[in-house]
């Protein structure tokens, strides 16, 4: 997403990760991602609770898409960071719109599922 951040500036939108850390994991992953958009911090998992955001298990790293993703990735130059607090808690995107609209939302069913960028830029008006 920080690659994209302008992008989604230039439409007026604005971007916020949440995560599950605590403050000193944070301070870690925004300096080695060198994100700058605000980085929440629910070391509760309310958030991904009231989302719907369920929990992978050790079956999943065997999935082939997952290994389709870790290779993808790797090609891309991403890597793993530390691990947080719950390693198999799964992600998920949304766009929000004032006047409490959902624009859209994409539930990770695996590690790697995720919106894509065109995805998520395509919904904002």
């Amino acid at each position: 997403m920080r690659e994209h951040e302008t992008e989604f500036r230039h439409r007026g939108a604005r971007i916020a990760a949440i995560g599950l850390g605590d403050r000193n994991y944070a301070k870690f992953f925004r300096e080695e991602t060198g994100i700058t958009f605000p980085l929440l911090i629910d070391e509760e998992r309310q958030a991904y609770r009231a989302a719907g955001l369920g929990s992978a298990t050790l079956l999943h790293l065997l999935r082939s898409d997952n290994a389709v993703a870790r290779k993808r990735a790797r090609a891309s130059g991403h890597r793993q960071h530390k691990l947080g607090k719950n390693p198999f808690q799964l992600g998920g995107s949304f766009v929000f719109a004032p006047g409490n609209r959902d624009l859209y939302a994409h539930v990770s069913k695996t590690f790697g599922d995720t919106a894509s960028v065109a995805e998520l830029l395509a919904v904002i008006p």
